[in-house]
């Protein structure tokens, strides 16, 4: 697999997207190689600040929005305007209505802590804070990702595409 040139921290903004000038079409999945040889995979989705108007952070989860986000592969920081499945972890810091990409598949490092956990933990949005996640406790919880060193907020991402 080799790096296929996409910069995954770009971000088209909303007045931008309106004059539709966006270079990717949205839920488009992009495999990357990271420099140290990990496989990840990025989603183009658009990002939503949802009620509390949550601008996006890089490093922090995002989630779909409403009942319909994953279809609309609408994404926001704000967990209680989700249905608290995990979209994946924002690499750029994205307003309201601006596209971006989210990395779904990999490791990843987290800007906040995650809410509870130890290393090798499957974790979901549910029971965490708004930009991170929790330790999954019953089976119906979405489980998006898996812990992987908890002290430097690193985590396995396995978000579905």
């Amino acid at each position: 697999m080799s790096n296929i040139g996409i910069n995954p921290s770009q971000i088209v903004l909303a007045a931008d997207v309106a004059n539709g000038s966006s270079p990717y079409r949205l839920g488009q999945v992009m495999w990357n190689v990271s420099s140290v040889g990990a496989n990840l995979a990025y989603k183009w989705v658009v990002y939503d600040e949802g009620s509390a108007a949550v601008d996006g952070v890089a490093g922090e989860v995002a989630y779909y929005y409403t009942l319909d986000g994953y279809k609309n592969h609408a994404v926001t920081s704000d967990l209680s305007d989700s249905v608290e499945i995990g979209a994946g972890v924002l690499v750029g810091a994205p307003s309201d209505g601006d596209e971006c990409w989210i990395q779904i598949k990999g490791p990843a490092t987290l800007t906040i802590a995650l809410t509870a956990g130890a290393d090798g933990d499957p974790l979901t949005p549910t029971g965490s804070a708004d930009g991170t996640l929790d330790v999954s406790a019953a089976v119906t919880d979405n489980i998006c990702a898996i812990a992987g060193d908890i002290s430097d907020k690193e985590i396995v991402c396995d978000f579905p595409f």
